[in-house]
This record gives structure tokens, sequence and C-alpha cells, in this order.
């Protein structure tokens, strides 16, 4: 992991922004221990229940998440410390004095620290405006900027222009952020679109990984990394797509299936759909060894178990995904892709382009 600030080193290398809901906690609870420690979850709650909290408490040991409820009403059942789970609280610039408060409360019950999360579409103050913010916030809270990490939220970037619209936004807060001691600061942003419809169906469809082009093009400063899954940055209120769906994640890209094929049941349609990926160039070396949701695709495509929901597809889809970041970013530290998530070996990839690209192809990772 790139060091922080202060020349200290951050624990995890990874810190993905993921929905508090079923399919992306179900991936979070199948991730190997071992790895756990890697990743710093940043969980977006969006309404307090108890299956919610239930599946936060079942997370593999040492894997600390940490939780934004801003979404939530400023209510006692926001209230982080209630829950009765280990965790950090997500912090904003805006939120409540009392709100502030409880969050400081929740840092020093569990891990004695938290996440500041500065989103660049929301948060547009200048510098001495956003260094007030903050200090209000370490008033209130009563932590001190070694005890937070703070989380640089570009959020959506779907296209070249947003890329280029959002760098400098963040490489100025990147500056502003030396002003100041902090745990560690990364950046995240989102590149998948916010619907899949208009995507072809019956074959594999790329779509760019900008939110990782983003990255790459910070590459010099320091940041650690961040994304929102397989999902978008942006909530969708639309309609659900109910066709069968996975979300593959390769380096630069990602690889979208969507199956509408008629003829059979349900589980056959989806069974054809696997058997396609784990044909597919950008199938792991490692197949199911690669992640849980490695495992389960390779299940369905024996016919070894049924279709399953959209719930397991975005669970599967965001397993792998994580397999996979975690993978290119410690591919430079290994000097090699074995070990227990081996990474893809690098090979031509076979589908509609669901972008057109600009200015040549995509720069791999790595």
């Amino acid at each position: 992991m790139v060091p922080a600030h202060g020349g200290r080193a951050a624990e995890p290398v990874y810190r993905p922004v993921l929905a508090g809901r079923r399919g992306e906690l179900d991936a979070l609870a199948h991730l190997d221990e071992a790895l756990a420690p890697l990743l710093a979850p940043v969980i977006d709650v969006h309404a307090v229940d108890p299956c919610t909290v239930d599946l936060l408490g079942r997370l593999p040991a040492g894997l600390l998440p940490a939780v934004d409820v801003s979404a939530l009403p400023d209510s006692p059942e926001s209230e982080l410390v209630r829950w009765g789970v280990p965790l950090v609280p997500v912090i904003g610039l805006a939120e409540s004095s009392r709100r502030l408060v409880a969050h400081g409360a929740a840092a020093r019950a569990y891990a004695r620290r938290a996440v500041v999360r500065l989103r660049t579409g929301q948060d547009r103050a200048g510098p001495d405006a956003t260094t007030a913010a903050v200090e209000r916030v370490w008033r209130l809270t009563r932590l001190v900027p070694e005890q937070c990490d703070l989380l640089v939220d570009a959020g959506d970037v779907c296209c070249p222009a947003d890329v280029r619209l959002v760098e400098p936004r963040v490489r100025r807060l990147a500056e502003w952020a030396r002003r100041h001691a902090w745990r560690s600061v990364s950046v995240a942003a989102g590149g998948m679109p916010p619907t899949l419809a208009r995507l072809a169906t019956d074959e594999p469809v790329r779509v760019d990984r900008f939110d990782w082009q983003l990255w790459q093009r910070l590459a010099d400063l320091g940041l650690g990394y961040g994304d929102y899954g397989v999902s978008c940055a942006v909530p969708w209120d639309g309609p659900g797509d109910r066709l069968p769906t996975l979300r593959y994640t390769t380096d630069g890209a990602w690889w979208v299936y969507r199956w509408s094929r008629r003829g059979g049941r349900g589980d056959e349609r989806f069974a054809d759909l696997c058997r396609t990926l784990v044909a597919a160039p950008h199938w792991p070396v490692a197949g199911a060894g690669f992640s849980w949701g490695d495992h389960e695709i390779l299940r369905r495509a024996r016919r070894g178990a049924g279709a399953g929901s959209p719930v397991n597809w975005i669970a599967w889809s965001t397993s792998h995904h994580l397999a996979h970041v975690l993978a290119t970013l410690l591919r430079p530290e290994r000097e090699q892709r074995g070990g227990p998530w081996r990474a893809e070996q690098d090979s031509p990839e076979r589908g509609r382009a669901g972008r057109p690209q600009r200015g040549g192809e995509t720069r791999r990772a790595g």
C-alpha cells in the first residue's frame, strides 16, 4: 500500500464503497479471512433493519467495515454505537452536531478511528472553509486527524469527459489534504452505468472502468484506491433489470453478460450464460479458486445448482470484483500471480464494446 501523507503505511490496500444490501454483504461475508484485513469497505446504509445489522456482524474476522448512515434520519436508531456491531463511523462535513457527537461515541467504542468522506460534487467550498468544516468534525467527535482516514469521493465517472472534469478537483483536494496529518488518504469513484438495459444481450459487452482510469491518472499523488464495486455511484430509481446478469471485472473493463435467450427453463438459460463466461479469455487461470463468486459461477456452468436471483448475481459479481482488484493492487508486491486468488493472464478479450474507445486502447492495470 502507498504510504499515508505522514509517511505511515496504511493498513488496507483497497477501500470499496458498497451498498448495504444482501448481495454486497454476502460477497464480503465470503471473503478469505487471510485477505480480509486488506479491505476497508465503506457500507452505505439506506435503511436500518435487523437483517442488515446481522449481516454486518457476520463479516470475517479482521474485516472492520466503515458504515455511512448519512441517508438515514438523524434519530437514535441510526446511532451506530447502538447497533452492537464493531464498525467505523463514516463522517460527512455537513453532519449535524448531534450526529457528530454520536459518531465520536461509536469511534471510541470500537476502533478509535473514523472515515471522513469528502464528496467532490457536494463539498465544493474553498480550502479554508473545508479546513473549518473538518476542524468542527474533530472538535465534536473528539477525534484528531491521526485517527481519521480521508476518503475523497469523486462519485460517478462514466466517460472520458467525467475523468477529465474530476481529476483537477481531486488534485486540489489532495493538495489541501497535505495540510493535515490524516491517517490515510484515498480516492473512490464509480464507473458502472446506472442501468444496463440498453446493452446488447446474449453476448458479453465491454464497459470501460473509468474509475480505474481516474486512479491511474492520479498515480503521482500516492492516494489509496476505492471504487463502487460493480454498482453505479448514483442510486438508480428506475425499474430493475430482471434478465440474468453478471458483471465480470477484468483489467480496465467489466464484461457484462445479460442473457435473454428463450427456450428451456430459467436455470438452463443461466447455465448457458455461465458456460459462455467460463469459456471466455478473461476467465481466470485459477478458475473456481479465484473467488467464492467464481466458484458459484462454475457450479452453474456445470448445472450443479440453480440460477439464483438478482441478489445472488450481484453477490457473485462483487465477490469476483473484490478478488480481482485486490490481486491487481497486490501484483507489484508479489511479483507473481499465484496465491489464493490468482489474477487473470493477459489475453485478448472478445465481445462488443460498451463504449467506443478514444485515443487507443485502455491501459491495462498492474
